[in-house]
Parts: structure tokens; C-alpha cells; sequence
């Protein structure tokens, strides 16, 4: 269950999908935790978004225009330890498996299924986005 009171003042939020509807509706739902949120409608602008604005959190769509959100992942996960930013979540239409395992094992943080409920979409943000603000775990 998601904490309503939780925010993250200060977190930059870039939602990618070539779907119209999809991004206002994300965008909307991610601005109540108090996130700053960017949209792109295509893997090459959602690169440019993602350079110019750094963002925490990406998600991303795996059928994408221009670029997909695996070429997507790829670049900018280039070189970062899965801990640092930008943390990925990607949802897709695809009800494959072995997407899901491709996926993961490219460092995405969690990965659904379209349709999802945004209750869910917005449990994972919040995961995602209070382990990041605890920060690394410290060895006991």
C-alpha cells in the first residue's frame, strides 16, 4: 500500500511512452508525490530528457518510436552500478517472459505489464524512490 503522505521533494521523474494518454495520466499521478516529472514521446527524446535533466527515476516504455526502451535502458545504464541513478522501471504491452528476464538482468528495478493498476505503478515509485533516499545499505 502506497503512503499518501510520502513525498520526494526534489526528485526528477522522466515518464517515457508514445502514448498520449498514458503520459498526462502518469504524469498527473507521479506529480501527487511531489516529484518534478518530465515526458518524452520516443527513445531519442527521452536520451535528451534524460541528459539534460538527470533524473532519478526513469519509466519507460519498451515500445518506443525512434529508439526502444531496451536501446533506451542500455545507454543509460552504461557504466552505472544498478544502485545509482537513474533507477528504471519499464512497463510494456508485451506479455512475454523472456523480455521480463532481458530486462532485469539490464538492471531495470521492477517491470509491468500493461495494463497496470497506477496504484501499483505508484507502490514501486515509492520503493524505488525511499531506497534511494535511505541510500546505500551499510554492511553490519
Amino acid at each position: 500500500m502506497v503512503d499518501e503522505a510520502k513525498t520526494f521533494p526534489g526528485k526528477k521523474i522522466l515518464v517515457v511512452d508514445d502514448d498520449r494518454d498514458i503520459l498526462e495520466a502518469l504524469q498527473t499521478a507521479l506529480a501527487g508525490l511531489g516529484v518534478e516529472v518530465f515526458t518524452a514521446s520516443d527513445g531519442e527524446l527521452a536520451l535528451t530528457q534524460a541528459e539534460a535533466h538527470k533524473p532519478d527515476l526513469v519509466v519507460l516504455d519498451m515500445m518506443l518510436p525512434k529508439r526502444s526502451g531496451f536501446l533506451v535502458m542500455e545507454r543509460l545504464r552504461r557504466g552505472k552500478k544498478k544502485s545509482e541513478p537513474p533507477r528504471i522501471i519499464m512497463v510494456t504491452g508485451n506479455q512475454g517472459h523472456r523480455h521480463k528476464t532481458f530486462a532485469q538482468t539490464m538492471g531495470a528495478d521492477d517491470y509491468m505489464n500493461k495494463p497496470f493498476r497506477m496504484e501499483k505503478l505508484l507502490a514501486s515509485v515509492t520503493k524505488i524512490l525511499s531506497a534511494a533516499q535511505a541510500g546505500p545499505e551499510t554492511p553490519a
